[in-house]
């Protein structure tokens, strides 16, 4: 193999392991629990939501809670990532119907409700938008 040739397919296996390459629609997602009920939701995430949405082919991309103290008690956001929008529809049906996913958000609200709002944006990277 020549080194051009090897160079070339070097190049090739980064690009298909960076961010912008493996999905091609983003999601970000802004969750606004009741008074409260942020810690439940951070738990919830950490120790089932981000895993089973790997499983379901939802790449999780980052988590954030807001420094702004006015959002900073009742907010996550957080961006996942989707091959295509039809691919978003699908994985987030299996996501849903998941028994352990279920089983999951049912006992962590035992307590009572958690999330009050979901606001969802799809979105594509533009084609000056750094890798992430």
């Amino acid at each position: 193999m020549t080194f051009n040739r090897l160079l070339s397919v070097v190049l090739f296996c980064l690009l298909l392991n960076s961010p912008i390459a493996l999905a091609d629609i983003y999601e970000l997602r802004t969750y606004t629990t009741y008074e409260g009920r942020l810690p439940a939701l951070l738990a919830r995430f950490e120790n089932h939501t981000v895993s089973l949405f790997e499983k379901h082919g939802i790449r999780n991309v980052a988590y954030w809670v807001p420094q702004d103290e006015s959002l900073s008690e009742n907010t996550l956001i957080y961006i996942i990532a989707h091959p295509t929008r039809d691919a978003a529809v699908a994985n987030w049906d299996a996501f849903r119907s998941d028994p352990e996913w279920i089983e999951a958000r049912t006992a962590s609200q035992l307590d009572g409700d958690i999330v009050q709002e979901v606001v969802s944006v799809f979105m594509e990277a533009t084609t000056w938008s750094p890798a992430l």
